[in-house]
């Protein structure tokens, strides 16, 4: 089934990275950004790089929005609640996937304290309306970026709406290389969310590009 996906915060490497995978696998793609300007500029810069394969528009995060029946979020962690906020109304209804990770950088990447306990349970408690799952956290930008090789790695999808997530699995199963695997309610996000900040670390002091793979499971386990 073909999607229209809205990117919020898509200029950034890792909405970059997820716009040409999702692309690719025939989905109608609309980079989002504050500035429309940057969010057409960036949308013209991957489809050229995709040599004209897909189909990737950009404009403002409200304008993209709009059309898009599943919007994900991969805005910043400091952005993350006023992006959402200003957005509320215009998501109602949709499937909204967070892909943001609360982490800062000091020494080395470190943990955001979350009330609401992760960045997902963050977003499901402003959209109030809207379908929130949570995915996409562990893939890393440059593996995404790279179109002409598989993403080794698994997915790992949260979520209470069993539909939505369903949904955000297939659409994970549909990039090279990846696995979706169901990680539980919603309030397992504070997990997966806790090991990209764990992976980040990693792949600094070891100067590489780490990936999950969750072993002893069949397809969708």
């Amino acid at each position: 089934m073909s999607h229209n996906i809205a990117v919020v915060g898509g200029t950034g490497p890792e909405g970059r990275g997820l716009a040409t995978r999702f692309a690719l696998a025939g989905h109608t793609v609309a980079i989002g950004s504050r500035d429309a300007a940057r969010g057409d500029q960036v949308a013209r810069e991957l489809l050229d790089g995709l040599g004209g394969r897909g189909q990737i528009v950009g404009g403002g995060n409200e304008e993209v929005v709009a059309s898009a029946n599943i919007v994900v979020v991969t805005v910043p962690y400091d952005g993350h609640r006023l992006t959402l906020e200003g957005l509320r109304q215009r998501l109602a209804g949709k499937i909204v996937v967070d892909a943001v990770v609360p982490v800062r950088f000091e020494r080395g990447p470190r943990p955001v304290d979350v009330e609401a306990g992760s960045a997902t349970e963050e977003a499901a408690a402003i959209l109030e309306e809207s379908l929130v799952v949570g995915a996409f956290h562990n893939l890393g930008a440059k593996a995404l970026l790279d179109a002409s090789s598989p993403v080794d790695s698994d997915v790992l999808v949260t979520g209470n709406d069993a539909e939505a997530k369903q949904v955000v699995m297939a659409l994970a199963d549909e990039i090279a290389g990846v696995r979706a695997v169901d990680a539980g309610p919603l309030r397992f996000s504070r997990f997966v969310e806790g090991l990209t900040t764990l992976l980040i670390g990693i792949n600094i002091r070891h100067k590489a590009h780490t990936a999950v793979r969750i072993t002893g499971l069949d397809a969708h386990e």
